[in-house]
């Protein structure tokens, strides 16, 4: 008996036509190359639980809860049944798999997942296969969702809430990443006190103002130097008056420099 997995190339509209929920098979995977015009996803949910993974270029996830930014070595993990959107950079590949509920123990929670290099390619796989025996499906499925369950949780995301002037503010943030603006500014824009901004943020975000848009900011970085820019490119497009302050920030953050941090991605 032969069985078939998704033969999948297909845009990011595309994937939203094609319902995975047609699928009876415990995981499948898509592939998705993104095109100047047709970068967005916008808001759907699913039954099926969706893994989320770049090897080339970026994407970004929304959840009514926060924004994930993925970089190529990680997946972000979208429970079934959330609302979700995705936007992808220009000429970005994606990869989506689809997993049953209890199908695999994973976190009931939007989150980002450090993947190894066999979880990676297995997934390249599934979504490559047009017609594969049925036993070597079975197996790489089994394989596939019993590694995937012990991939490390990685706190790579921006908190959010549906409050509109914080989300005006990550929006631009997202749109100019240099954009260095004090708190005082922004509460300015946004026709509000600082110390009302300030208690706004702590209480729909549990952060700091300062913490909350490090975060955001660290996320970018990640992407963008997992995707081939130097600390000198990613330094200066987040404003940075200098290469060795925004190392500081890092590994203060971090725990390590970026170099090193990369690493652990790459083992």
């Amino acid at each position: 008996m032969m069985t078939k997995f998704h033969q999948s190339r297909l845009s990011l509209s595309d994937a939203l036509v094609e319902d995975p929920e047609q699928s009876s098979l415990r995981a499948h995977a898509v592939r998705i190359d993104v095109s100047q015009n047709e970068r967005e996803a916008p808001e759907h949910r699913h039954r099926k639980g969706q893994l989320v993974m770049a090897s080339r270029g970026g994407v970004t996830c929304r959840v009514p809860s926060g924004m994930w930014m993925v970089p190529p070595q990680c997946g972000v993990w979208v429970p079934g049944g959330m609302l979700h959107s995705n936007v992808a950079t220009v000429n970005a590949r994606l990869f989506f798999l689809f997993i049953e509920p209890e199908a695999v123990d994973l976190p009931d929670r939007c989150c980002t997942l450090s993947l190894s290099p066999l979880v990676r390619e297995l997934i390249i796989e599934m979504a490559d296969q047009s017609a594969v025996a049925g036993a070597y499906a079975e197996t790489m499925t089994t394989l596939l969702l019993s590694a995937l369950s012990r991939m490390p949780v990685e706190d790579l995301h921006l908190p959010l809430t549906s409050e509109a002037r914080l989300n005006r503010i990550a929006s631009a943030l997202v749109e100019d990443s240099s954009d260095r603006s004090t708190m005082a500014q922004w509460a300015k824009r946004l026709a509000m006190s600082e110390n009302s901004l300030a208690r706004l943020v702590q209480q729909e975000t549990g952060l700091t103002f300062g913490r909350w848009r490090q975060q955001l900011q660290l996320i970018i970085a990640i992407r963008s130097l997992a995707a081939g820019a130097t600390v000198q490119q990613v330094s200066g497009d987040l404003g940075y008056e200098s290469v060795s302050a925004f190392i500081t920030m890092f590994k203060k953050a971090l725990g390590t420099p970026p170099a090193q941090y990369l690493r652990k991605f790459e083992r």
